[in-house]
């Protein structure tokens, strides 16, 4: 067995791993203790990464070959690379020469490497001539880099993860961390314990985990972010708790922020957004002043934000009032302080250093900046790079609808799934010319678009660097050597332009290092300095956090400790943005605000996580959640079908209350697309996900789509006839049939195919339509779900549209058990039918009622319960048994329920809903 360091390929909290590998196989994975990020610590899905990588899951889901397509809507047959990179440069060089460079563009991901976003960044903007090169990136941090700029002069987070050790107050905004960045909500959770008095101040619309722990929650109504942060300052104007020292000599432009604040009072604040104006006095303080509430005291106070703030159509707005916060009372440039954007990706920051976006260079620079262009033409020994603005993400997909980009290349992203506005970008795919999708994964709903799939390498085959958060820059390594034949991505660029241009001297590369060697030297003056660091040194020394100028012998964890910033006259700057309500507000057509998020262990389009059916234990299936007023006022029952309506799009899908959901607001997670939750609408249009709802209005300064609000119409779908299969299925045949019957999802008005199991693999499909379809369909389903054996149990009644298949697994010495299950038209047996076949009971007694429409559960059987401890699979059933014997303080009883059942010590990502079951729970009398 071989060992190797290398970094999680998920969030951007950035955490080491530790790979295990036999031969050329990935055989686990754990923290790496020496990683200043982690300390040893990963969450539910860093903990199962090997799982992901194991051999029989590669072979379902990668893409191992080049693949062609000879036509639209053809099945792609493989080719070979010097065909395929052929192919390439013939289309791209033949848009380019009809219609000029703009005529193509490059959409790449925050999941690449630094070294492959820099090749990108020079084939678009070096070699071609066009800055149609933008990255998903732009859906998550273009509004946190905007509001940086625009106020402290550059794109750089000044504070570190260390100063959650060191502040008095913490303020969480924007961000459900406890699930999007668990191993950083871990460290909050160490520092509150040694810290007792440190206070947290959440402002979420939706009570999330990360708001049950805080000690002042603020429900804010969706999209009024900035309402809350101007009227903050004005209480701390009115109370006189602004720093005004520090803002006469480290400030400019404040005068005019105080006009604008002046008139938000605690009152039109708290209306406007949904809040107590108490809640608001005391948010003031403790941001100010910490707990003590004392004048004279300077707290130090650490603010944490992510997309609720960036998904927005004012997000620049947002990002930049709630720094205005910290430059007023001079929480900025000490321990414990300072605004602190959270990245999503893993290198959503390495992209923005090598200038990945639309409007940037290389090392920061501005693409509208007459010498930042000069600069990095010298570098590139190029006369000139173009200026004219490249397409950010929305309009390079509007654009291509529109018919004037004529050839898309996609690297490691799935617009397809995460971009909004499904309707328009399906179509860009379907108008342009010439798809080229570069992936490692098959499934991904855009490589159903591609004329070309190039297979790349993915985490554990790469090498390379990432940049996460605080600035800390990680080796990625490779484990195992490359399946099939992948190539790495920076490798995949290099060879198309030396194709594309034949004899160009722009990409002399052999090795990763060889491109971080050029990007190093470009950065040199620049904020982010890294001219004193080296591949050797991060073997040497480990991960590093820039700014590291030459002579230096570590980086920087905090930024700004002098009050000097990187702007003209070394101070920064207020801005006084005024509050604009989301694009889309609520309207008697569209009476409730729909939210996106993340569930705690799935990531993004779950290319890799949504392959391991035990992902799927703590969230099994998609479906909206409301509030149980609103559930009641549309005459909903849990789990009954609803159409969920915007003005693009409409979806349905289950239905389930929520107390975390306020009144008149939705929520659906970000990760349910086409690829697992589809149909079809009434005119026989394909539905995708839940961005087939969500608009493409961006913010104006930074181009970052309103992702996180939309208005929505919810009313109940009337499709009686409903469908449930499930089976258990060989693992190295159950993604296989995943992806087929995504073949047969379009063919109902609701459908939705996920994974699920531990030990072994199985397969839930779900489906609901007006009138029995045919049964040819039903045939094939049962095929796939392996219930066309000879041992097959059926029952059938065309005339009712009753259908049942059942399949029992009889082993010699145990008691037989269900082993595929398909029940059609009526469902209701569902509730206990589902749990016989997914927990491994026996089910000879129960033959009869396999076949018996409605049949009510056994009486013997209690359901299971909802998966709580991904790690150790430990339901809420369990823990609540356990918690009726627990006594003591809440420290005490979560430390006896750990102790009898273990949840809660792998990970620990489940820790805090662990603690919202205790205080549900009555305690037990000492």
């Amino acid at each position: 067995m071989t060992e190797t360091r290398s970094t999680c390929p998920y969030c951007g909290v950035g955490c080491g791993v530790v790979i295990e590998a036999e031969g050329a196989r990935i055989t686990g994975v754990r923290g790496d203790p020496e990683h200043p990020a982690n300390f040893g610590r990963l969450c539910s899905k860093g903990q199962t990464l090997h799982l992901t990588a194991a051999p029989l899951v590669q072979q379902q889901t990668r893409l191992l070959h080049p693949m062609r397509r000879a036509t639209r809507g053809a099945a792609p047959e493989r080719t070979d690379w010097d065909s395929a990179l052929g192919l390439a440069a013939q289309r791209f060089g033949d848009s380019i020469a009809a219609h000029g460079p703009d005529a193509v563009g490059f959409y790449v991901s925050g999941q690449l490497l630094t070294e492959d976003y820099y090749v990108f960044n020079k084939l678009a903007k070096g070699l071609i001539g066009t800055n149609n090169i933008d990255t998903n990136s732009r859906l998550c941090m273009s509004s946190a880099v905007a509001g940086y700029k625009l106020t402290l002069g550059a794109d750089a987070p000044p504070a570190c993860y260390d100063d959650v050790n060191h502040a008095d107050c913490l303020f969480i905004v924007g961000s459900n961390a406890a699930w999007a960045h668990p191993v950083l909500f871990r460290r909050i959770e160490d520092a509150r314990r040694a810290r007792p008095g440190m206070k947290l101040i959440v402002a979420d619309p939706r009570r999330t985990d990360t708001a049950d722990l805080a000690d002042l929650y603020l429900p804010l109504q969706p999209g009024t972010d900035v309402m809350l942060f101007h009227g903050l300052l004005h209480i701390m104007l009115r109370e006189g708790w602004t720093d005004a020292g520090y803002i006469e000599r480290h400030t400019t432009g404040f005068d005019a922020l105080e006009a604008l604040v002046r008139e938000h009072t605690p009152d039109r604040v708290a209306q406007v957004c949904g809040l107590k104006p108490e809640d608001l006095v005391t948010a003031a303080r403790w941001f100010a002043h910490g707990a003590s509430g004392d004048p004279g005291k300077r707290a130090a106070t650490l603010s944490l934000y992510c997309q609720g703030l960036n998904q927005s159509s004012s997000g620049t707005a947002k990002n930049a009032s709630l720094i205005n916060l910290h430059l007023a009372t001079g929480q900025i440039g000490k321990p414990g302080a300072g605004p602190f954007s959270l990245t999503g990706q893993p290198n959503a920051m390495g992209g923005r250093e090598v200038g990945g976006l639309a409007n940037l260079l290389s090392a920061h620079r501005d693409l509208a900046n007459p010498q930042h262009r000069a600069e990095v033409a010298a570098l590139w020994g190029l006369p000139s790079v173009p200026g004219k603005p490249g397409l950010t993400a929305v309009e390079l997909f509007e654009a291509a609808a529109d018919g004037a980009v004529k050839a898309l290349w996609i690297a490691c992203t799935n617009p397809a799934q995460s971009m909004p506005d499904q309707r328009t970008v399906r179509r860009a795919l379907q108008r342009a010319e010439f798809v080229v999708v570069q992936e490692a994964f098959a499934t991904p709903a855009t490589c159903d678009f591609a004329d070309l799939l190039l297979p790349a390498t993915t985490w554990g085959e790469k090498e390379g660097t990432v940049t996460n958060s605080e600035r800390r820059i990680s080796r990625v390594r490779a484990a195992v050597p490359a399946p099939g034949e992948a190539r790495h991505d920076w490798r995949i660029a290099v060879d198309f332009a030396n194709r594309l241009r034949p004899g160009n001297a722009l990409f002399p590369y052999t090795t990763p290092e060889a491109v971080w060697l050029e990007h190093r030297a470009s950065t040199r003056g620049r904020d982010l300095d890294i001219s004193g660091l080296s591949y050797a040194l991060l073997e040497q020394q480990g991960p590093q956090q820039w700014p590291l100028p030459e002579g230096e012998a570590t980086g920087r964890a905090r930024l700004y400790e002098d009050g000097r910033f990187p702007t003209p006259d070394g101070r920064a700057r207020f801005a006084a943005l005024p509050y604009r309500p989301p694009a889309e507000p609520r309207e008697s057509r569209f009476p409730f605000a729909l939210t996106t998020g993340r569930l705690r262990d799935q990531w993004h389009g779950m290319s890799r996580t949504g392959t391991l059916g035990r992902l799927f234990g703590h969230v099994a299936e998609p479906a909206v959640q409301l509030h149980p007023q609103d559930m009641a006022r549309l005459a909903l029952a849990d789990g009954e079908l609803v159409h969920v309506t915007s003005k693009r799009g409409s979806i349905v899908l289950p239905a389930q209350a929520s107390e975390q959901i306020a009144p008149a607001q939705a929520f659906i997670a970000m990760h349910w697309g086409g690829e697992v939750l589809s149909g079809r609408s009434s005119s026989g249009e394909p539905l995708a996900g839940v961005n087939a709802l969500t608009t493409s209005a961006f913010c104006p300064g930074s181009k970052q789509p309103e992702l996180k609000h939309a208005a929505v119409q919810v009313l109940k779908a009337e499709l009686p006839w409903s469908l449930l299969a499930l089976a258990w299925l060989p693992d190295g045949h159950a993604l296989a049939v995943q992806r087929e019957l995504r073949a047969l999802m379009a063919d109902f008005p609701f459908a939705s195919c996920v994974p699920f199991g531990r030990e072994r693999t199985g397969v839930l499909f779900r489906a609901a339509v007006h009138e029995p379809p045919d049964p040819a369909l039903l045939d094939r389903l049962e095929a796939l779900m392996g219930l066309d054996t000879p041992d097959t149990q059926r029952y059938a009644d065309r005339r009712q549209g009753q259908r049942r298949a059942a399949r029992l697994q009889r082993t010699p010495g145990q008691a037989a058990r269900l082993d595929a299950l398909l029940l059609a038209g009526d469902t209701r047996a569902q509730a206990w039918l589902k749990p016989l076949l997914q927990d491994g009971l026996p089910a000879e007694a129960y033959a009869r009622r396999l076949f018996m429409p409605g049949a009510r559960a056994p009486v013997d059987e209690a359901p299971r319960g909802k998966q709580v401890c991904t790690c150790l699979n430990v339901s809420d059933t369990a823990i609540r048994e356990c918690l009726a014997r627990c006594e003591g303080s809440e420290e005490q009883r979560l430390a006896q329920l750990q102790g009898a059942l273990r949840c809660g010590t792998q990970c620990g990502s489940c820790v805090p809903e662990l603690r919202r079951l205790l205080r549900e729970a009555a305690p037990v009398p000492a």
